[in-house]
């Protein structure tokens, strides 16, 4: 089962993430480059089997593609459903709060991982177009203070960028395929 945001693509065809604003709004900007960044995590798992999505990056690691999937539906729910929105739901992998057993991917499937990401991604959007403003806050329970949507927006940006380079070494491990 193939992800909506994936999409088979022909060498030299122009890129399909979406591309920041030059001169946009504060928020347009910060909604396209967390746009970018998903987008681009998906690319990187373009056209790969379930066994390629859960190769491990070396053997004492958990961390494979898939697993990296998984982490950012934990980071997208609890940013932006728990403290933003104030929802009372747990977390999908992370029971105890710790985000790297996401990475444990070893069971798991593209269409279970990418589903539970996709549905936090849809909730995301959802909450922040419904936000008044990028000044929303809501409380962030480990650090015990209030936190703006602009500032959880700037860091789920970082959140993708970071991964998004583990996910460069992760594809080429897998195939060979660098760049995008």
């Amino acid at each position: 089962m193939r992800s909506t945001w994936l999409t088979t693509r022909m060498p030299n065809q122009p890129d399909p993430r979406p591309t920041p604003p030059l001169r946009g709004s504060e928020r347009e900007t910060l909604r396209a480059f967390l746009d970018y960044h998903r987008a681009t995590l998906a690319l990187k798992c373009e056209g790969l089997s379930d066994d390629d999505l859960r190769r491990r990056s070396v053997p004492s690691s958990t961390l494979s593609l898939l697993g990296l999937v998984r982490h950012l539906a934990e980071v997208e729910r609890a940013w932006f459903r728990r403290v933003i929105n104030a929802e009372d739901v747990p977390l999908v992998w992370s029971a105890d709060g710790d985000y790297q057993v996401a990475y444990d991917a070893s069971t798991a499937t593209r269409a279970e991982a990418f589903a539970a990401w996709e549905a936090e991604v849809e909730h995301s959007r959802r909450i922040e177009r419904q936000a008044a403003s990028l000044d929303v806050t809501g409380y962030e329970p480990r650090s015990g203070e209030h936190v703006s949507l602009r500032l959880v927006m700037l860091h789920l940006i970082h959140e993708y960028a970071r991964h998004n380079g583990h996910a460069d070494l992760l594809r080429e491990g897998v195939d060979g395929t660098v760049g995008v």
